[in-house]
């Protein structure tokens, strides 16, 4: 397709971004497409077979001058397992249900203390005993392997296993790592004996409890249940991913949440100017303010990122304060970014033990909060200050400055978030709520009347009136919002002795702002300050932070942390170094990356095989290694291992390679055996996360298995094993601190661990799609690194061959990579390609209804439900959980879809779907008659089916009286736009088609 050239705007360029791209039919020998400019730019395109019937359809192609964009070298052998949502079974629920031991809310079914006699379902509450992770890990695993041995010993139907928190849905929250090994133990159990044993994991609401029965009888062996929802594992491709500098995350121009994404950004990797310096960003702090770009709201252009951390790389002409390593945090634009260019004077010192997570959350809150009560404002002790939204970033980080200035602190919060303002010290008289009006009133009662003396304001209409009304006996409001300036000569006038000044940060001056952010490092050294909860997401799920913070869900900051890849100084440590792929990651890290100074752990240590020549290898690449034997399972040796990082090449990294392997099925496993495989993932990775959590390393990487993703048949200790690590990797990520888990699929480099497979074992891994040969594994590891998926799997898979094994029995876990056979092209009829072709072919009863399907598809969208069934048509956007961000991107959706200009209120006018599709009706439709151009779309169609018709004499005739009624209705219905062309009131079949090859264009 090349369709550069056209001369309209946004025609130009090569493919960039599709939307709704639909496959209607498979197999077509021709094609014919229709381009049509889009609305909202680009193009749509309609693709027929030759008989006219759809074959594909796409919504919206937008089109891009070729540039130097971010790119990667793709690789079909890098997948994750992603969380969807599926409805509820239709079918009904088990009838015979028992619980194994202790009760469970929600689930109310009779209570056994064994397995005798349990002939139907049977439910196992799996939980980890209080105290360590470690111990719990060991402890939940063993008595699930026990009951899961007597389980398949006896004749019952299906055994339903159910943990909490043991596995994560979307990419908000925690797990708990102590019960990772089940799954990983019971994914083997499932492929053993398919059938017999069904995970579930749920949460603390008992409506989820409740669906246990229901989906212990259904084809999915695997599913989370979150507030009466259902989930299920699938295994989805990772994209390739930027792997150079030189990009950024962008919005795109629709407007809404969707639109972001990572483009190219040039200018991050240009010349520096006198006084720059260029930044390896690790992480950038989120703001309002970048919502409100994202969503069109901002006044003015800016890009997103204002505030970040990281690595200064370069120094520009003049720079001689910073130097090359230096570790910085600080105010520049761009920071969501792996590069972006600094004010030298902006930028500050990182303080020893903070992680980059927290230096990115610390600069624009606290700076933007200096600024408004000292420079500004001149709080003084004494005072009485209000300060709204009192638990986002500025108003936790004002409280502090104004309690240290000697202030009195009033604060607003919704009252879901009291808890936290209490937690803070503040008493009830000095908390409202700032979601009402009430706040006034109470904050005049808490003071006798008196007011305040400050309000530092984040609210708009009423809410800022009657702020400025606590203010009567004068004194000053720092309005640091963009939604709702004001006069301040009005306000003056209005409100006599009030000053009010409305600013921005970066007024303040590069000189100014260096200083203050000097002075509060002070602060924080002398821990008079303190920073704020820190809520981290990788900067690849940009859009789930975003629509966390428009939501107003965060307590403190939201960060987005940058990928760092392989440093090029300092220390990283393997472990299972001296075995065969830990010492292939050795040489790649030495050969590839130049890291100077390896740390080598094994049981062995110098005394392994090959040693001697695998150190002077490293060395012939420039690296130093330093090998030493170390038990990783002993927290004792693993802390001596550390004291081994030189103090000028601190420890960057920690690659975990290390395991054992005790194959065997689940009926023979024993406690012993399931504990010797476990220590060498478990407790070595856990100590080593303990040990290490407290330095700044850039990666902290874990050999995983394939095997506790799919659950391999045999290997139930060894994918309860690595199923910890993929846990823990999450953890880790929770807590802001950097973790990827690979699941590897086979190497065909021999190690430790497969020496003793046959050439037959091989065979059989290459008819599922082979082993992964070295320079692709480490390929792929380095690929792993920029994902921003704290799981990944690299494996090579044979979709192909799986798809024609499986037949109609696909595993669970592939149905999202493995479709079902689509029908032949040209059986089914035309699907048109914008939503005004659709509608003109629709009744307006099938319109209505179709527009109410549009609405609650975006909104369903927008909520990050699975579909418009799970949005009532009745029930309001406000209980539907829908603010004024998320009406705004409604509304913006709304817009690109139907081509409408629709008001930003458009939710408060029409409160619900049923109402909302009614206006549209009412605006896209008047009195059932589309617009002229929909008309003509459709017309387009007939043209298409018309042109390619092989209908015999009959079927003409047929069809010309068809035409013929059509035409007479339209010259009835268009009276007042004069009589239909004379030649079609009375006509013989031969004039009208004649007519339709001449007028219409058809020859």
């Amino acid at each position: 397709m090349n369709v550069t050239g056209w001369d309209a705007p946004g025609l130009g360029g090569v493919p960039f971004e599709w939307r709704g791209v639909r496959l209607h039919a498979a197999g077509a020998g021709g094609l014919r497409v229709r381009l049509s400019q889009a609305a909202a730019g680009g193009v749509t395109l309609a693709v027929a077979d030759a008989s006219g019937m759809a074959v594909a359809s796409v919504e919206s192609l937008v089109l891009r001058a070729v540039t130097a964009a971010p790119t990667a070298a793709g690789s079909d052998s890098l997948f994750r397992v992603d969380w969807r949502e599926v409805p509820l079974p239709e079918h009904a629920p088990a009838d015979s249900v028992v619980l194994l031991g202790a009760p469970l809310s929600g689930l109310d079914v009779p209570v056994v203390e064994d397995l005798s006699g349990a002939a139907g379902v049977a439910v196992l509450l799996a939980q980890t005993p209080a105290g360590h992770v470690v111990e719990g890990a060991h402890s939940v695993a063993e008595r699930v392997l026990g009951a899961v041995r007597e389980w398949l010993a006896s004749p019952g139907e299906r055994l339903v296993v159910v943990t909490k928190a043991g596995v994560l849905v979307g990419s908000d929250g925690d797990v708990d790592a102590a019960m990772a090994p089940v799954w990983g133990l019971l994914r083997s159990a499932q492929s053993e004996h398919p059938g017999r044993v069904v995970l579930v994991d749920v949460d603390g609401d008992p409506a989820s409890a409740g669906l246990i029965p229901l989906l212990a009888v259904g084809d999915e062996p695997q599913a989370a249940v979150r507030a009466g929802r259902v989930w299920v594992p699938r295994l989805e491709r990772v994209p390739a991913t930027a792997s150079e500098t030189g990009w950024r995350l962008e919005v795109s121009a629709d407007g809404t949440l969707d639109g972001l994404r990572l483009a190219p950004a040039p200018e991050a990797v240009g010349a520096l100017e006198p006084g720059q310096v260029r930044i390896a960003v690790r992480a950038g702090g989120m703001n309002f303010r970048d919502v409100l770009i994202a969503l069109g709201m901002y006044p003015d252009p800016a890009v997103l990122g204002s505030e970040g951390a990281g690595v200064v790389v370069e120094v520009g002409p003049g720079v001689t304060e910073w130097s090359v390593g230096d570790r910085v945090m600080g105010m520049f634009s761009g920071a969501f970014a792996p590069v972006a260019v600094a004010d030298a004077r902006m930028i500050a010192k990182i303080p020893d033990g903070w992680s980059y997570a927290t230096a990115a959350s610390v600069p624009i809150v606290f700076l933007t909060a200096y600024y408004a009560l000292v420079d500004l404002t001149g709080l003084r002790a004494g005072e009485t200050i209000l300060i709204h939204a009192g638990t986002g970033g500025v108003g936790m980080a004002a409280t502090q400055l104004a309690r240290h200035l000697g202030a009195n602190v009033l604060t607003t919060a919704s009252r879901t978030k009291w808890p936290v303002l209490h937690e803070l010290g503040f008493s009830g008289e000095q908390v409202a709520s700032s979601r009402d009006l009430d706040f006034e009133q109470a904050f005049m009662d808490t003071t006798g009347g008196r007011g305040v003396d400050v309000v530092l304001n984040a609210l708009a209409g009423p809410f800022v009136d009657a702020s400025l009304r606590l203010l009567p006996r004068g004194g000053r409001f720092a309005e640091m919002g963009k939604t709702d300036q004001r006069d301040p000569a009005v306000i003056a006038e209005q409100h006599p002795g009030v000053a009010y000044r409305a600013f921005d940060l970066v007024e303040a001056g590069p000189d100014r702002i260096g200083q203050m952010l000097a002075h509060l490092l002070e602060l924080f050294d002398d821990e008079t300050l303190t920073p704020l909860p820190v809520k981290g997401w990788d900067i690849h799920e940009a859009q789930e932070a975003f629509r966390y913070v428009s939501a107003a869900k965060h307590i403190g900051k939201v960060v987005l942390t940058v990928p760092a890849g392989w440093s090029g100084d300092g220390t990283v440590l393997i472990t299972g170094a001296t075995g065969g792929l830990g010492a292939v990651v050795a040489r790649h890290l030495a050969a590839t990356h130049r890291v100077p100074h390896l740390l080598l752990a094994s049981r062995s240590g110098p005394a392994a095989e090959g040693v001697r020549e695998l150190v002077a290898e490293l060395a012939s690449y420039g690296s130093r290694a330093t090998v030493v034997a170390c038990d990783v399972a002993d927290r004792e040796q693993i802390a001596d291992l550390l004291a081994h990082v030189p103090q000028d090449q601190p420890l960057r990294a920690v690659v975990h390679a290390a395991g054992v392997l005790d194959d065997g099925l689940v009926e023979s496993l024993t406690p012993e055996r399931l504990r010797a495989v476990l220590k060498p993932k478990v407790d070595a990775a856990w100590h080593l996360h303990e040990l290490t959590v407290s330095l700044q390393l850039d990666n902290f990487v874990m050999f995983s298995s394939a095997a506790a993703v799919f659950g391999a048949a045999g290997q139930g200790n060894y994918a309860a094993g690595n199923a910890f690590l993929d846990a823990l990797a999450v953890h880790r990520r929770s807590r802001n601190l950097p973790a990827v888990s690979l699941a590897w699929g086979m190497w065909a480099t021999r190690s430790g661990m497969t020496a003793h497979l046959s050439d037959a074992d091989f065979a059989r891994v290459a008819r599922a799609g082979g082993a992964l040969d070295e320079a692709e594994a480490l390929t792929l590891l380095d690929q792993a690194l920029t994902t921003g998926w704290a799981n990944v799997v690299p494996a090579r898979l044979d979709v192909a061959g799986i798809r024609a094994q499986a037949g109609a029995t696909v595993p669970a876990l592939l149905r999202g990579l493995i479709k079902p056979a689509r029908r032949a092209a040209t059986t089914v009829a035309v699907d048109t390609d914008s939503l005004a072709g659709q509608l003109a072919r629709l009744s307006p009863a099938q319109q209505r209804e179709q527009l109410l399907t549009v609405v609650r598809t975006h909104t369903a969208a927008i909520l990050g439900h699975a579909g418009p069934d799970t949005v009532p048509p009745e029930q309001s956007f406000s209980n539907l959980g829908l603010d004024s961000l998320t009406a705004v991107e409604l509304r913006n959706a709304l817009n690109s879809t139907t081509g409408q200009r629709l008001p930003a209120t458009l939710i408060f006018d029409y409160p619900n779907p049923a109402t909302l599709a009614e206006y549209l009706f009412g605006a896209m439709v008047s009195d059932g008659a589309l617009s002229s151009a929909s008309i003509l779309e459709e017309l387009d169609r007939l043209e298409g089916v018309l042109v390619s018709s092989a209908a015999t004499d009959a079927e003409r005739a047929q069809i010309t009286v068809r035409l013929q009624s059509l035409v007479m209705k339209w010259g009835e219905t268009q009276s007042t736009a004069g009589e239909a062309p004379a030649q079609l009131q009375v006509t013989t079949d031969d004039e009208l088609f004649a007519f339709i090859d001449k007028d219409l264009g058809v020859s």
